[in-house]
């Protein structure tokens, strides 16, 4: 069963998401902001990162950064889930290496598990 890392401080979304792929099939990890997230993504190992990008503590960006950095977790695939659509976010996200960069009102959750389906494959 693959395991997915939810970095999402959304705690109503994070509930959804993680309900939603258990269903179907995937063990879930839940982070509500980035420090606890950075830690989870060492210690769990998961086999993909959803990761928001406006979060406490550390933001995103520096999620994405340190992850990359971290010869522990720097080839877990990310997919970004996030509210910023401006092209400055997307082109700063996409240099580091992600899977895919999908913003939450421009996606349902069926499509949310195809883009992580394409990715674990």
């Amino acid at each position: 069963m693959p395991k997915i890392l939810l970095i999402e401080d959304e705690s109503a979304l994070q509930k959804a998401l993680q309900s939603y792929l258990e269903r179907e099939g995937y063990e879930m990890v839940g982070a509500l902001d980035g420090q606890i997230g950075l830690e989870l993504a060492e210690k769990e190992k998961p086999d993909l990162i959803l990761l928001d990008l406006i979060l406490p503590k550390i933001n995103g960006f520096e999620v994405l950064k340190k992850l990359k950095e971290n010869s522990l977790t720097e080839s877990i695939p990310i997919i970004v889930l996030t509210n910023l659509e401006d092209l400055r976010h997307i082109d700063e996200a996409l240099k580091s290496d992600i899977k895919a960069y999908l913003v939450k009102a421009e996606y349902t959750l069926e499509e949310v598990v195809e883009k992580i389906k394409q990715t674990l494959k």
